[in-house]
């Protein structure tokens, strides 16, 4: 996890298109303290960090972002009023290039949708 303490997976479910996982956020990290004092807001770049830290669990490899074609933020995610998100990872994977289509949701509201592209750097251990 590049963002220590940020997060927590609360459940992780594979499926045959890819992965549903459900995550906990913690509003006291201190990335928050930043972004933005007295309104906190989960910044983007942390979001998609968790995605390629969720598809990398998935497809058990270390991936790099090589292409996001399409980022979509469609709500502000406020960890002190939605600290619980529900991600839904459609992947594939062609020879070293793993594709990501993710839906982000809290309670009934589409916060995020993402399209991306890894390259596969390595094999996890």
């Amino acid at each position: 996890m590049l963002i220590e303490g940020l997060y927590t997976v609360k459940s992780f479910e594979p499926n045959e298109n890819g992965v549903k996982a459900t995550i906990h956020l913690n509003k006291e990290h201190a990335i928050f303290k930043g972004h933005f004092p007295g309104n906190p807001v989960m910044p983007g770049v942390c979001m998609i960090q968790i995605i390629k830290e969720l598809t990398e669990k998935l497809v058990k490899k270390e991936l790099f972002l090589s292409v996001s074609s399409n980022i979509k933020f469609m709500a502000i995610i406020n960890p002190e009023k939605n600290d619980t998100l529900v991600l839904n990872l459609t992947v594939s994977t062609i020879d070293e290039v793993v594709k990501v289509k993710n839906t982000t949701f809290f309670e009934d509201t589409l916060a995020l949708k993402l399209s991306a592209t890894f390259k596969i750097t390595a094999e996890l251990v």
